[in-house]
């Protein structure tokens, strides 16, 4: 049965993750890529749907786990009455294959531990054909995939399992290293597991080094800056949602979906707080993926990508896995992939501005990019779309929608007004964005409410409104802004955490239920700090912090009543959402980076 989901650490090398239970086993792991079929799969099945685990055989009396200082290598201590004994767990950087290494450190006394890995490739479908080398070594096939173990314990074929113990006493270290590689390929030189780790520690401590002081929050961001780092993809650039799928955003239920690609709405976010904080280096990679991903025609961008910058992501359903505590269907793919959703165009015009201004050189493809979108966002902002939320009940006009389009022809005419571009552009492109501007105030707010309202119509609240300041659509003292912010607090904040929408009203073409999706808590905080709030920003965000689990992790969603995490894991937007939040409070006096950019009232 798979542990809880903020029970696990995650480890990586920028192009896979693997999720680590407390008790020492690995239930998800995909080879070569996040999105590649996993080989470890147990999270969302059964133990026979293959997992990795090295679990002292006496009762566990106490464990304690944190990653090694600024670094993605976890270390777990166990305490048994035999002693004291810790694993550290890590991904090295690849050289070339892919490499899955867990150290066991012997510290106090003798402490035994029971090995079983079960591997299984397709999402826990296929067996393979395992054989063993004269020098020890495992070996794992199964059509073009090949899993080999590198072990100085001698495991034994048991019923599909490879099973073994070992026993550990003070001062003595045990390594195990996992290469994936094609089968049809030779087998890969072994590494030597303690090189690997100091050259991880190396690596991850390097990166964390230039990132700047944030006050008392410091810590708090470095985590969640490796977190994101940990879930780009470096061979191209792309930035996944999350390393997971079908995690439930209500336990029992079909709000299960496959995070495991790259949104331009999330990588423009993370785009946005590597930026912040000075990784310019990653925003270019970024924005090389961007210019390769949606070349084409403007009607053919879509709102989310493989890794490499593929467009066809089907969604369907792995019906031989139960689902995470029984949460079913358990997708692969997602076919948001073929919505509409006008918001993305401001998220990319916008984070294409900020990097102007953070210094990046101006992009060769960047002029001709706009020269097709903006015409061709011109044409189709008065559409409807299925929105931020990705709603699978039809589209409507979405307000936040509407508001982002604004961006994405407020921020072309401020750009070129800024760096010279052509008067007849600025001014267009102006007019364009003042009459999304009177629409969206025309339709989008409700005087019976007092607030902007989720579509033209309605009578929801959605907490994407509280986008409307953080953008700069309306000044933060407007009294619409601060009548929407009180209608969010008093209407979407259920147990203390704010909801996405109101999920009671709303239809979004699924079943009503789910957890309070934590980014629109930042959102909240972000809002209040620009109002003035400043102690309930602070005080909320303290809170929001003290969701992460023990080794500084967030999910999509949290549930307040049952006290446990929902949805993908970890993932992106909630590390946005603690990075952008501590700037503004770190700055006290504004938005990170100013953002949010003044505007002349409707």
């Amino acid at each position: 049965m798979a542990s809880r989901i903020e029970d696990y650490g995650m480890i990586g090398d920028c192009e896979t993750a693997a999720l680590v239970s407390r008790m020492g086993s690995i239930d998800w792991l995909c080879f070569p890529r996040f999105d590649s079929p996993a080989c470890f799969a147990s999270l969302l099945g059964t133990d026979e749907n293959g997992h990795w685990s090295i679990t002292p055989r006496l009762p566990v009396l106490d464990v304690r786990r944190a990653y090694v200082e600024d670094t993605l290598v976890l270390e777990t201590e166990f305490v048994t009455e035999g002693g004291r004994a810790a694993i550290f767990d890590f991904m090295p950087p690849r050289d070339g294959s892919s490499n899955l290494v867990r150290i066991i450190e012997g510290r106090q006394g003798e402490v035994e531990f029971d090995i079983d890995l079960v591997m299984r490739f397709d999402y826990g479908r296929s067996v393979p054909w395992v054989t063993h080398d004269a020098s020890g070594r495992l070996t794992a096939v199964a059509g073009p995939d090949r899993l080999t173990l590198q072990s100085p314990v001698d495991l034994k074929g048991e019923d599909f399992h490879s099973k073994g113990s070992v026993v550990v006493s003070e001062g003595q270290r045990i390594a195990f290293t996992l290469t994936h590689s094609p089968s049809h390929e030779p087998v890969p030189v072994a590494q030597d597991p303690e090189a690997t780790l100091q050259q991880t520690v190396l690596f991850w401590q390097e990166f964390v080094s230039r990132c700047p002081s944030v006050n008392s929050y410091t810590e708090t961001v470095k985590r969640s800056l490796i977190t994101l780092k940990a879930m780009t993809y470096l061979p191209t650039g792309g930035i996944v949602a999350s390393v997971t799928t079908s995690l439930p955003e209500a336990l029992g239920g079909p709000r299960n979906w496959d995070y495991r690609y790259c949104w331009l709405r999330d990588a423009t976010m993370t785009l946005m707080a590597f930026m912040d904080l000075g990784y310019l280096d990653e925003a270019a990679a970024w924005r090389e993926w961007l210019m390769r991903a949606v070349a084409g025609t403007p009607e053919q961008m879509q709102i989310m990508y493989g890794v490499g910058g593929e467009r066809h992501l089907p969604e369907w359903e792995v019906d031989w896995l139960a689902g995470y505590e029984g949460s079913q269907p358990v997708r692969v793919g997602n076919a948001a992939a073929g919505q509409f959703q006008l918001d993305i165009y401001g998220e990319v015009a916008d984070a294409l501005a900020q990097a102007r201004r953070h210094g990046l050189p101006p992009h060769p493809r960047s002029a001709s990019l706009a020269g097709v979108l903006l015409p061709f966002l011109e044409k189709v902002w008065r559409e409807p779309d299925e929105g931020i939320w990705e709603v699978r009940s039809g589209r409507a006009h979405f307000t936040h929608s509407k508001v982002m389009a604004w961006v994405a022809f407020d921020r072309a005419s401020r750009l070129a007004e800024e760096f010279g571009g052509e008067a007849e552009a600025v001014r267009r492109w102006r007019q364009v964005a003042d009459e999304i501007h009177a629409d969206v105030c025309s339709n989008g707010y409700d005087e019976e409410l007092g607030s902007f309202v989720q579509s033209y119509g309605s009578k929801v609240l959605d907490a994407s409104l509280l986008q409307i300041p953080l953008v700069g659509f309306l000044p933060p003292d407007d009294p619409r802004v601060v009548s929407t912010v009180e209608a969010i607090e008093r209407r979407l904040i259920r147990d203390g955490l704010v909801l996405r929408y109101e999920t009671e009203v709303a239809d979004d073409g699924l079943p009503s239920g789910e957890g309070a999706f934590l980014v629109c808590s930042f959102w909240l905080c972000d809002a209040l700090v620009l109002l003035g709030r400043y102690a309930d920003a602070k005080r909320f965000y303290e809170k929001l912090v003290g969701l992460c689990n023990d080794v500084g992790l967030l999910s999509e969603e949290y549930d307040p009543v049952a006290g446990r995490m929902l949805g993908n894991f970890p993932q992106a937007f909630s590390h946005i959402g603690l990075i952008s939040t501590a700037l503004n409070l770190a700055r006290i006096e504004g938005p990170a980076e100013e953002r949010s950019l003044p505007v002349e009232g409707p």
